[in-house]
């Protein structure tokens, strides 16, 4: 039988099994056959593709019946074949053992998306392999690979603070019950999963009922097909502050939500858009809620970890100082967990300075973790420059020739 032929039929990439690729990158690999005797094939090739896809089903009741509406759409970003047995009009014969077949393409130099799963919608790239054989069923086998797009955060748009105010009256039915205002900052908009995001926030309850604010870190993910537009969004990270008692303020000095592994955002795809939020909530009991919402880009390149003079955000932008000193403390600590809380007075303990060590006792110094250091020596200022030469030669010295 022409099935019992194929002993294996195969398709491996080089490179490890959890392979990342890029724009412009080549993906190579080899198509390995095996065959239990001498087969006639007619040809065989091998293609590869990037799409992505989006689609869901809506219904609606039109008399007693229910008439759904697809709303599909689908977006190619690229397309290879390469023949390893081009089909010329006769068949080729090849004997029984194993057959390696090598491959090679490489992805488009522009830009492409990073690859994405989603209830909607996905971003897929794969290898496909067909084997054509006269009298049987075609073979085909299918390999999938990632792609993800690098997002560098350390570029002046994404460096930039983030920063709003937002306020409501508080009322019930006819009654008001005064103002609520919200006043929030980031130090900049760009991050990468794993990184702690230090929330500055004030807020301000002239009601007279007590609030809670709270801070989450949300997703959107957008589904767009037809001109028509389909949402999923959830919360990845949340972070609960103490309650604010009626005309009284709250003040967050940094307070701390962490990133957890999430996917980058997804911004060049036209169908399919995946986005983050940092929202700072204050919950007013019997009434909605009051929420500033400061945008988030989660990137793939970190942060550089002394910056540069074209990266710098205080060169181009204007900067809190006092928040700055704030956010970065003398002694480094693990970062919390979500529901972590550090109060006014542990950011005031923080801040100020450490005694100083005697000049005979090192132990104090070698305990100390070395980045407390870094981050003193990245904002001690620069040396005095004086006129006076503090060195000066002896009268009775020579004068050295500089041509001897």
């Amino acid at each position: 039988m022409a099935f019992r032929a194929i002993k294996s039929f195969r398709l491996v990439l080089d490179g490890p099994e959890e392979a990342v690729y890029s724009s412009g990158e080549a993906v190579t690999g080899q198509v390995v056959l095996e065959l239990n005797r001498d087969t006639r094939v007619r040809s065989m090739r091998v293609l590869g593709r990037g799409v992505a896809t989006t689609h869901w089903l809506e219904n609606r009741s039109v008399g007693m019946n229910s008439v759904y509406n697809d709303y599909t759409s689908k977006l190619t970003y690229f397309r290879k074949r390469q023949h390893l047995i081009r089909d010329n009009g006769e068949l080729t014969t090849l004997p029984a053992g194993r057959h390696e077949f090598p491959f090679s393409f490489q992805l488009p130099e522009e830009t492409l998306v990073t690859s994405f799963e989603g209830k909607h919608g996905s971003i897929r790239y794969w290898v496909k392999v067909k084997l054509h054989r006269p009298w049987a069923t075609v073979k085909k086998i299918k390999k999938e690979f990632t792609v993800i797009e690098p997002i560098d955060i350390n570029t002046p748009t994404l460096l930039a603070p983030q920063a709003g105010t937002k306020d409501k009256m508080a009322r019930v039915w006819y009654r008001n019950f005064g103002q609520v205002s919200i006043t929030a900052k980031i130090d900049r908009k760009g991050y990468t999963p794993g990184e702690v995001i230090p929330v500055f926030a004030e807020f301000d309850n002239a009601t007279s009922r007590s609030v809670v604010p709270k801070a989450y870190i949300t997703q959107t993910q957008t589904f767009i097909a037809r001109g028509t537009m389909k949402q999923k969004r959830s919360v990845v990270a949340t972070l609960s502050g103490d309650v604010v008692g009626a005309r009284r303020r709250e003040t967050w000095h940094g307070r701390a939500i962490k990133i957890p592994p999430v996917g980058p955002s997804i911004l060049q795809c036209r169908i399919i858009k995946v986005e983050y939020m940092l929202k700072v909530c204050v919950d007013v009991p019997g009434t909605s809620k009051l929420c500033l919402e400061l945008p988030l880009v989660m990137g793939t390149i970190p942060l550089h970890p002394f910056g540069s003079r074209t990266s710098s955000v205080s060169s181009q932008y204007s900067c809190n100082l006092e928040w700055l000193r704030l956010a970065i403390p003398e002694q480094p600590e693990p970062p919390p967990d979500y529901s972590s809380v550090v109060t006014a007075e542990e950011a005031e303990r923080r801040t100020s300075s450490p005694p100083p060590v005697p000049a005979d006792d090192l132990s104090g110094i070698l305990q100390r973790p070395l980045m407390a250091f870094v981050q003193e020596f990245r904002f001690l200022p620069p040396p005095v420059y004086s006129e006076v030469d503090p060195n000066p030669q002896p009268l009775n010295m020579r004068p050295r020739c500089m041509t001897c």
